[in-house]
């Protein structure tokens, strides 16, 4: 090759990578710029899923939060839920108000049926004599108070500055069913012990205590009254036939 061929050849090669080099240079920044926009899109969809997730807990995350920060709220997060999971097995609840209810009920009426159907058999003076019921009601009734109690229980109970209770403060601390079923089960205990009061004194004064029995279950303070009026006209009948013989 002589001197002159060598030239041209070398200015072709150098007008072609002249052409060559504003594309090769314009793809450069182009590619670049295709790869920044897709990780900024990555890193949103990423954020959004992130703040999708967390958000279901009512938690925001910042579009700018680390991974690891992220993994700990998470955690976090998921760490609460179970607590609260875990928490809410023990708290008082309808179901746990309607079985003492029914149970309660259920203990005290084989004592009413006795003292009413057999009041002077042997086996109904020893169950009267008894205080298991008595217990059983208690601790019952201090259970269903230990669930039912509240930060408020004392301020609704005396909410009058006379520290005297009041029926709006009453009325509010009732619409609990497990306080509601605490009271049921303190009804009971007391109607059952005012009704074993009854027919004791009943048996040692020779009197009909049948139907004060049977009002004290349900409607004690009248089966009391009851009783009291029947010894009266009890008292006043023996009184006046041994004025006649």
């Amino acid at each position: 090759m002589d001197l002159s061929s060598y030239y041209f050849c070398h200015s072709q090669i150098s007008l072609k990578m002249n052409c060559w080099a504003p594309a090769l240079v314009s793809k450069v920044p182009l590619n670049t710029q295709r790869n920044q926009t897709a990780s900024l899109a990555l890193r949103e969809m990423k954020s959004d899923l992130l703040s999708q997730h967390i958000g279901g807990f009512g938690t925001k995350l910042s579009s700018g939060g680390s991974s690891l920060g992220g993994s700990r709220v998470i955690i976090q997060l998921n760490l609460q839920r179970r607590s609260s999971r875990v928490s809410a097995c023990w708290l008082p609840s309808s179901e746990v108000a309607s079985t003492a209810f029914t149970v309660g009920t259920a203990a005290v009426l084989p004592f009413y049926t006795i003292m009413v159907v057999a009041p002077k058999a042997e086996l109904t003076r020893k169950a009267m004599k008894s205080s298991i019921p008595y217990i059983v009601l208690g601790l019952l009734y201090a259970y269903l108070l230990y669930l039912s109690w509240t930060p408020d229980t004392i301020q609704l109970m005396f909410a009058s500055k006379y520290w005297l209770p009041e029926l709006p403060g009453i009325a509010k601390m009732f619409s609990n069913e497990v306080t509601l079923a605490s009271a049921w089960i303190h009804l009971l205990a007391i109607d059952l012990f005012a009704a074993r009061q009854v027919y004791q004194d009943g048996l040692q004064n020779d009197i009909e205590t049948r139907h004060s029995v049977s009002l004290c279950l349900l409607f004690c303070p009248v089966g009391i009254l009851t009783h009291f009026i029947t010894k009266a006209l009890t008292s006043s009948h023996e009184e006046r036939q041994r004025r006649t013989h």
